[in-house]
């Protein structure tokens, strides 16, 4: 019987063919990236807070542990280094583009949820008072409700609670990549090895941590982290399921493509007998 052997799949050999067949993905990315920057850009809804609130929004008004720029770096950047590192050695232009374009799915998929949530429900944030009243002095109108006279960019961000951004960021990127590396490892292939177990829960780990750094930052209430980290982690799953089989699965090291381009060469083969 003739052995079939598909030989190495390269940027340079197939990256166009593939850029090309998943075109309509790419396009779809772009406009995800546009709807983020015209959620991010609105105002979020002003809720009513009234004076007997504000006891549970007294919260220091602190600088993030975990700033802004750096989690597109750990949620996207690393995940696509790694993801690099395994194709210089597998040589697989399929687990590369399948990787990077779930991964990019993820974590814009999450952001726009996030952000269309956050404007819709506007809840204030645990140190709202000192974005709203900078100098101490609260103001309220007639029917109890807040006057500030802060500065407005700040109490626009002081109304974007929930859910928390960092986080859902956080577990959408390492959730994505701690979903990719069981599989290259082959995690759950019944054979005991607990120290796979580590390499896959390091990721979601790093993600709780910068969930708990929002929280004591007092830049986030915990049902507002709690919600980011399942938002994020659910559409993580849903994204990588739909590129790569389950973790659990005998073929969970490669892409669906990659099978389907192995199974058609195979019947292929078995035709020209």
């Amino acid at each position: 019987m003739r052995e079939v052997q598909l030989g190495q799949h390269t940027v340079k050999s197939h990256g166009l063919q593939l850029a090309r067949t998943h075109m309509h993905d790419w396009f779809i990315l772009l406009l995800l990236l546009l709807i983020e920057v015209i959620l991010y850009v609105i105002h979020p809804f002003y809720r009513f807070v009234g004076k007997d609130m504000m006891d549970d929004l007294k919260y220091p008004l602190k600088t993030n542990t975990v700033p802004v720029w750096s989690v597109p770096l750990y949620a996207v950047v690393l995940p696509i280094l790694i993801f690099l590192f395994i194709y210089f050695r597998r040589r697989d232009v399929y687990d590369l583009h399948h990787s990077v374009l779930g991964l990019l799915f993820s974590v814009l998929i999450t952001a726009v949820i996030t952000d269309a949530i956050k404007d819709a429900v506007g809840r204030p944030r645990p140190d709202f008072f000192w974005r709203c009243f900078p100098d101490g002095k609260d103001v309220y109108d007639a029917f109890g409700d807040v006057i500030c006279h802060g500065d407005p960019s700040v109490i626009k961000e002081g109304h974007k609670s929930f859910p928390s951004g960092h986080t859902a960021w956080s577990f959408a990127g390492l959730g994505f990549l701690s979903l990719y590396l069981s599989g290259k490892i082959r995690a759950f292939d019944r054979r005991g090895h607990v120290a796979k177990l580590c390499i896959v829960f390091l990721p979601p780990l790093a993600a709780c941590l910068v969930g708990v750094s929002r929280v004591d930052d007092y830049w986030h209430h915990w049902q507002d982290v709690f919600a980011g980290g399942i938002l994020g982690l659910a559409v993580a799953t849903f994204c990588y399921l739909q590129f790569f089989p389950p973790p659990y699965h005998t073929e969970c090291w490669g892409p669906y493509a990659y099978f389907s381009l192995y199974r058609s060469l195979m019947a292929r083969c078995q035709l020209t007998m």
